[in-house]
């Protein structure tokens, strides 16, 4: 998995934190400890898919588009890291039966790992990462 999906949680939780006030990238890369280029790629993936909102001039920036206890774990990560847990394989030798193979068999394993793993994620949402990040 790459660093967008937990530069996305990041940039989400950290707009669920102050909900009556735009941030702008700068302030968000910031916060990240990353340089605003990364976080504004991140953030043009969430805005794509709908997660957050821009607003222009005085005081804009990036708000959340949905309530924070309607964005999981498994939405972000659907949005920024979606197919990255597939294994990398050489190319297919098609003269070898595990060569031949090997990529659709271990697709197949990692797939439904996937699948499992969007079932954990599911079950957090961006309010319980703001809220654990309080209480700690």
């Amino acid at each position: 998995m790459n660093s967008h999906f937990s530069l996305a949680v990041h940039s989400l939780t950290l707009l669920a934190h102050q909900p009556e006030n735009a941030a702008s990238s700068t302030f968000i890369a910031e916060s990240a400890s990353v340089h605003p280029v990364r976080i504004r790629k991140v953030l043009s993936m969430l805005k794509q898919h709908g997660l957050i909102q821009s607003k222009e001039g005085a005081g804009g920036g990036f708000v959340l588009s949905r309530p924070p206890e309607s964005v999981t774990l498994w939405d972000v990560y659907q949005v920024t890291s979606k197919g990255t847990l597939q294994p990398r394989c050489p190319d297919e030798n098609p003269d070898c039966s595990v060569g031949a193979n090997m990529k659709t068999v271990l697709g197949s394993v990692f797939s439904e790992g996937e699948y499992v793993f969007g079932e954990h994620l599911d079950q957090f949402t961006i309010a319980d990462m703001l809220k654990k990040c309080i209480t700690n």
